[in-house]
């Protein structure tokens, strides 16, 4: 998320165009190719970064290092010591994406290097390809967040079903306030291009799946056993487009829904903070209107008594799992009676959000995670690598240029017609006819809304498109030519499909 902007002389500071990424990474024994939890990475990473004169601060669970915070980026792990994220700081796009592709590159040469300390590698794969999810790994690797107590335990959400390093590419790109529904609305219906052109994960548990991208296989799997409905209802596309801000929050925060555990003073750390369960099983909206609600603490079980505050209705939106989240921060929090009033009226929220100084973004969660390799230097070349790390964000910033565009592309398609793409992207990818047709017309316009010095960085999907074979495909013909059983397979893929260092394929 990005940080909250400071307040000048003239107060709260204005909108401005800013793009980040969150670069997840699927760890693997550098020889077996086997999942490996890291253990001497931070330690490793942190010499790196200090040599070159840049500051570091640890943070810790359990006493045990899970990230490292520098003013570039936050290094640090998803769900499992098996799985690293690294969530740069967003930088203004102004002059296009030449700033953040340089960092990105840079903190995956960091992250390169620094893994050579538990010998191991990154894996071009947006899953695992046979890692184990049962009780026993899960236990070993997953990091010990105090949220997931709650998720597990209370919610009953099936957790483990993630381990196996099922990795994204985070693309995020700031949206004025007045244009975030309608952007938020885009970029949902026009996922199914997303999940094609970056599908990355054609195998699970060592053998294949039937799916291009059975990475977005998760969310059914983890919240369909849940023991509140409202949480799969909360990751299963809308029957609708948004109308507004506050219809998108009632759907988010309404009745069918139940509130996640909402912490006992202001934090953005939704992960780690120490947070209450209220009693009944509230909807937010309803614990909102409350003066005060029962609970008890998710850590410790004591009876509490919760005041709700606007700051929870902030702290609650990430309790959704579309393909396109809408995130946000408000430089000034507004009463809660005011954001309520706000609330009930069309468009009130825009218009509140407006005056509290919100700087919003759309995160992407449709692109698997993807590097360049091998066999994509062999098949393609060097421009083509250089841009696949970049490829989701320039994406994602062409068709928010050309917002209006966007919006006409998804009226003549039409939205149920683009929510019913998402499974034939899931698992035929670009050998669906219409999928492929939705992927060269998200493109073509994608391309346009680009300055000419960014329409580099769409290289990598319009070879994808050109050749329609995705990573998926290229991995995939790997795993079924190798001979022998799958740890031998699985040495095939890690020796073509390992993550290349950028100095490789750097201009």
């Amino acid at each position: 998320m990005p940080p909250l902007e400071a307040e000048g002389a003239s107060g709260l500071q204005p909108y401005r165009s800013r793009v980040g990424l969150e670069i997840e990474m699927v760890v693997v024994h550098e020889s077996s190719g086997r999942s490996l939890p890291v253990r001497r990475y931070f330690e490793a990473l942190e010499s790196i970064k200090q040599r070159r004169g840049i500051a570091c601060e640890r943070a810790c669970l359990e006493q045990r290092c899970v990230a490292l915070h520098t003013a570039q980026a936050e290094c640090g792990l998803d769900n499992g010591f098996n799985l690293l994220e690294t969530a740069l700081a967003p930088v203004s796009d102004e002059n296009g994406l030449a700033a953040l592709a340089a960092c990105a590159h840079q903190e995956l040469a960091d992250s390169l290097e620094a893994l050579r300390a538990d010998e191991a590698c990154v894996l071009n794969a947006s899953e695992h390809p046979d890692c184990p999810r049962n009780a026993d790994w899960y236990a070993q690797v997953c990091v010990p967040r105090p949220i997931y107590t709650e998720l597990r335990g209370y919610r009953g959400w099936h957790h483990n079903e993630g381990i196996d390093a099922k990795a994204q590419n985070g693309a995020n790109t700031s949206i004025p306030t007045e244009s975030a529904v309608r952007a938020l609305n885009a970029m949902i219906a026009l996922a199914p291009a997303s999940i094609a052109l970056f599908a990355n994960s054609p195998l699970e548990g060592g053998r294949p799946t039937g799916f291009k991208e059975n990475r977005m296989t998760l969310w059914h799997r983890v919240f369909a056993p849940a023991t509140f409905p409202g949480d799969l209802m909360l990751s299963t596309c809308p029957r609708r487009p948004f109308r507004d801000l506050g219809d998108f929050f009632h759907w988010m925060f309404g009745p069918g829904t139940v509130t996640r555990g909402l912490p006992m003073a202001q934090s953005y750390d939704y992960k780690a903070v120490a947070t209450v369960l209220p009693d009944g099983d509230p909807c937010l909206q309803d614990f909102l209107r409350a003066e005060q609600w029962p609970g008890r603490r998710v850590d410790t079980g004591e009876c509490v008594q919760l005041a709700p505050q606007a700051e929870h209705f902030e702290y609650s939106q990430i309790g959704q799992f579309l393909d396109a989240r809408l995130r946000y921060r408000l430089q000034r929090t507004p009463d809660l009676a005011e954001l309520l009033r706000a609330w009930e009226r069309e468009g009130g929220l825009e218009s509140l959000f407006e005056a509290c100084g919100a700087q919003m973004y759309i995160e992407a969660r449709a692109p698997g995670a993807g590097f360049a390799d091998a066999c994509l230097m062999s098949a393609a070349g060097p421009q083509q690598a250089r841009s696949v790390l970049l490829a989701p964000i320039a994406l994602q910033r062409g068709l928010l240029n050309r917002l209006d565009a966007a919006t006409d592309l998804v009226a003549r398609w039409g939205w149920d017609a683009l929510a019913a793409l998402r499974e034939p992207a899931m698992h035929s990818g670009l050998d669906d006819a219409r999928v492929r047709a939705l992927c060269a017309e998200v493109l073509e316009l994608a391309r346009d809304g680009l300055g000419a010095a960014d329409k580099q960085w769409l290289a990598y999907a319009d070879y994808v498109l050109d050749t329609g074979r995705s990573a998926a495909d290229r991995m995939l013909d790997t795993w079924n030519r190798a001979p022998g059983d799958a740890a031998q397979r699985l040495r095939a893929v890690l020796a073509r499909h390992a993550a290349l260092h950028p100095s490789a394929y750097a201009a």
